[in-house]
């Protein structure tokens, strides 16, 4: 779960979607360029599986599967924080939040 502002942060596809209204992924609303060579674009959003250190989450230092994350899913989920940035998404007072 991530913030509005962390939105634009996210991995884009390199295929486009083929449900239209909503897609990120699409040329229509500058989602995608034409032509654009995604390998090229999106390095900084990109997975890289040789690098020697993974980013540890903040709370349970458990490894984040996320480029770009500082908590791991379960633990944003059960604080109710975006995963990118911790700002608080949900108030999880009246919820019970399991990881189960």
């Amino acid at each position: 779960m991530v913030c509005e502002k962390c939105q634009k942060k996210l991995g884009k596809v390199v295929t486009p979607d083929t449900w239209k209204s909503g897609a990120r992924n699409t040329t229509e609303g500058g989602g995608r360029k034409i032509n654009e060579n995604k390998a090229l674009t999106s390095r900084k959003n990109r997975f890289n599986p040789y690098t020697s250190t993974f980013a540890k989450c903040r709370i349970c230092k458990q490894s984040v599967h996320q480029a770009g994350s500082h908590y791991c899913q379960g633990c944003a989920y059960k604080l109710g924080i975006c995963a990118m940035c911790g700002k608080k998404v949900i108030e999880t007072k009246n919820y019970r939040q399991t990881s189960v």
